[in-house]
This record gives structure tokens, C-alpha cells and sequence, in this order.
């Protein structure tokens, strides 16, 4: 896996996440919301397969910005996200955020999208609900999601939410 489809790279964002971000969107969602704000994402075909190493490169220009994964959907390439992560986290001391609609318990179960969770420090998970939309939350956008320490939860074998 040498390729990632993605929709953009935004440098400096402050909503994907604590402090300023590089936010890597990927393309390919299988979850289809209604009132999903990034519906464009849904298809695959509408990103641009990367290099994961152009990508790293942008990621890595930025010594201040730590980085997120969100989309789509990043679990709908977990081998690629994964490898990405691993590059950064070799190479940096990046924190990692990323979002996936899948339920953290059921990214365990699958061993391509558990390997991608090994690399990353925070997950929002759980997929966006228009009627339990709540614009006060911070770094999501319906009540149900969560906001999970991936570390702490592998560590301990049950979901850690994060109060933020």
C-alpha cells in the first residue's frame, strides 16, 4: 500500500481537534449520514490517490501541528492510514486524532482497522445522527459520539472516554 485516496489536505485547522492540525480527508465512507457535512466524501472515486509519502511530507513540514484522520471515512483504508501512522509516529512526536463512523468495539474485531487504532491516540467514534446534532460539543457533532484514549483503552481492555 503505497497510495492513499483522499479528498484534501487542510493545514492549520483548529476543529479536527485540539491546537492547530494537519487534516488528512480521506475518501470513502460507507456510513452515508444524513446530514453528513462532507456527503462529497461518500465515494471514493471523488479523491486522488497520494503517496503516503507526499502526505507524510506535508505532516512533517509543520514541527507545531499534530495531525488528524477524518473523511469519509479513514477505516475505509485502514492498510494505508496505517502505514502513514506509522511513519509519523516513527518520525515524530505527533498525536494523532482520528474519526471513523464504526463503533471503537467494532474496529477491535477487525484486525486491518485494529492495527490502524495501535498507531493512534485519540478516536471519535460513532456516526453522525442529525437528530442528536449539538453544535456546544467540542470536536464532534452529535451526542453520541464519543471521544476515546485508543492507548489507554487497548491498555486496559474497555473503552476510556475522554471528557473534553
Amino acid at each position: 500500500m503505497t497510495t492513499i485516496s483522499i479528498l484534501e489536505i487542510v493545514e492549520d485547522t483548529t476543529v479536527d481537534g485540539p491546537g492547530f492540525r494537519t487534516s488528512v480527508y480521506s475518501s470513502g465512507c460507507p456510513h452515508h449520514c444524513p446530514g453528513c457535512h462532507n456527503p462529497q466524501s461518500w465515494d471514493i472515486e471523488n479523491g486522488h490517490a497520494v503517496e503516503i509519502e507526499e502526505i507524510l511530507k506535508v505532516i512533517l513540514a509543520d514541527p507545531f501541528a499534530d495531525v488528524t484522520f477524518s473523511g469519509g471515512d479513514p477505516m475505509f483504508q485502514p492498510e494505508g492510514f496505517t502505514t502513514l501512522a506509522k511513519a509519523i509516529k516513527q518520525q515524530s512526536n505527533k498525536n494523532i486524532w482520528c474519526y471513523t463512523g464504526f463503533l471503537f468495539e467494532i474496529l477491535l474485531q477487525n484486525p486491518a482497522q485494529k492495527a490502524l487504532l495501535e498507531q493512534i491516540d485519540v478516536l471519535v467514534d460513532g456516526r453522525f445522527i442529525e437528530a442528536l446534532k449539538d453544535e456546544e460539543l467540542r470536536f464532534r457533532g452529535s451526542s453520541n459520539q464519543r471521544i476515546i484514549d485508543v492507548q489507554a483503552s487497548l491498555e486496559k481492555g474497555e473503552t476510556v472516554v475522554m471528557d473534553i
